[in-house]
């Protein structure tokens, strides 16, 4: 279901992008899925947690797992495909084992995870495939939509450190994550946010159903999937994510993918599946971090 909503995101992008500017769009869903949170959490009777710890642990996950990433991949978008877009997205889960590398939280075991990681890379420099002059694909869209993949990877890493054992349920984390960035989001209006609008009904549904499922709905399930699986298991809907994404862009907006980008989506998933091979040896203890380690996108 979360791969569904995820990977339907990208399509609902590309319309929008028929009528408002990228950040508008950013502020507009961040709008609805935050309506969304707070409905649910009213109906449920319950309020956004006080204690400052969260909130402050939430301005940067907000930054850096929603305000950030929405903008770069309705950026990206202008220029990108939509199927590409989410192949792009699905390169979440090798950030988070790099960023976790650095930081201590994860190590490599053994030799096959190394390797998943240095194939899921190489996947990349596939699908950009910098030799080739004259393509498309290599260009600033899909750079920031790179960019973006890597900053959800650090949202859903900080977040599943930082956000997991605090009381709060994830109702209650999503409201305060979207309407955090909701905030930035207003804050960083006047640089690229009042821009005309061309408003269509196609647009503004769109809009509408990426705030309300494909970012509503799906925090709420995504921060479920952390609390239940870990950090980097929630990145694990990187696996049919680039999948919906490709086939409702080719459905719904006649997007056609070249044989190299197809290759490349499929050695970037087998990295991925290669670096979620975590052998645990035979009286070896695992740390709290290590069965919690989930991944997104």
């Amino acid at each position: 279901m979360l791969a569904l909503l995820w990977g339907s995101s990208f399509l609902w992008m590309k319309l929008a992008l028929g009528s408002l500017a990228p950040l508008q769009i950013s502020l507009v869903r961040t709008f609805f899925g935050a309506l969304v949170l707070f409905v649910v959490l009213a109906l449920a009777k319950m309020s956004l947690p006080r204690d400052r710890r969260i909130w402050g642990h939430m301005l940067f996950v907000a930054l850096f797992g929603s305000a950030i990433p929405f903008t770069l991949f309705a950026f990206g978008g202008q220029t990108v495909d939509s199927g590409v877009s989410g192949v792009l997205n699905s390169t979440t889960p090798l950030f988070a084992l790099a960023i976790g590398l650095v930081l201590g939280s994860e190590k490599i075991s053994n030799v096959v995870r190394m390797l998943g990681l240095a194939l899921g890379f190489a996947g990349v420099l596939v699908i950009f495939a910098p030799w080739q002059s004259a393509n498309s694909i290599a260009s600033w869209g899909a750079v920031l939509c790179l960019i973006g993949a890597a900053s959800y990877a650090i949202g859903y890493s900080y977040a599943g450190r930082y956000l997991v054992n605090t009381g709060a349920t994830s109702t209650q984390l999503a409201a305060m994550q979207l309407t955090t960035a909701m905030g930035m989001l207003i804050l960083a209006t006047p640089f690229g946010g009042l821009e005309p609008l061309h408003l269509h009904w196609v647009g503004i549904v769109a809009v509408m159903i990426l705030g309300v499922f494909g970012t509503g709905v799906a925090f709420i399930l995504n921060y479920r999937v952390i609390a239940d699986e870990g950090a980097t298991t929630a990145t694990t809907v990187g696996y049919l994510l680039p999948v919906v994404s490709v086939l409702l862009g080719a459905i719904f907006l006649g997007e056609q993918l070249n044989a190299r980008v197809v290759v490349g989506m499929l050695v970037v998933l087998l990295g991925v599946a290669l670096t979620r091979r975590k052998p645990v040896a035979a009286g070896q203890t695992v740390s709290p971090n290590e069965t919690r380690d989930l991944v997104k996108r």
